[in-house]
């Protein structure tokens, strides 16, 4: 689901870290308006909370996003494998997306219309739809 982790030619994934949580949203979602999240309503907390999430992104995602190691690890993958993505991801983008289904064997790839970065969120009962049919389907068995 929109993941992040091999290198891509043509295909950087955004810098998150200089991105204000505006831009941030901005490019994660098709309707960035309906989530934004307006820090000074947070307490102080959430606003530490997510302070923590950034930095420990940072830690174990580098400045990269990437593992040299992952693509080898990818193509021993042996289990039905979906890999959805938005089409309004504007973090890592859709043919980033198609990249990482072509590096795992039998893959399928799901494009999420109306769907950004985070589907989860976004559209949670489009990728529910989209697991489902997958693991309904009987190459998936």
């Amino acid at each position: 689901m929109d993941a992040v982790g091999i290198e891509v030619e043509g295909h950087p994934v955004t810098d998150i870290f200089p991105l204000s949580m505006d831009e941030l949203a901005r490019l994660s979602y098709h309707d960035p308006a309906a989530f934004r999240i307006d820090p000074d309503t947070m307490t102080q907390a959430q606003r530490a909370g997510m302070a923590a999430n950034r930095a420990a992104l940072a830690v174990y995602g580098g400045p990269r996003m990437a593992d040299p190691a992952l693509r080898g690890r990818l193509a021993t993958i042996s289990v039905p494998v979906l890999v959805a993505w938005g089409e309004s991801d504007q973090i890592v983008d859709p043919g980033y997306g198609r990249a990482f289904a072509a590096a795992i064997p039998g893959a399928r790839f799901e494009l999420l219309p109306g769907t950004g970065h985070l589907p989860q969120l976004e559209t949670p009962q489009l990728l529910m739809r989209a697991v489902w049919d997958f693991a309904d389907a009987p190459a998936a068995r």
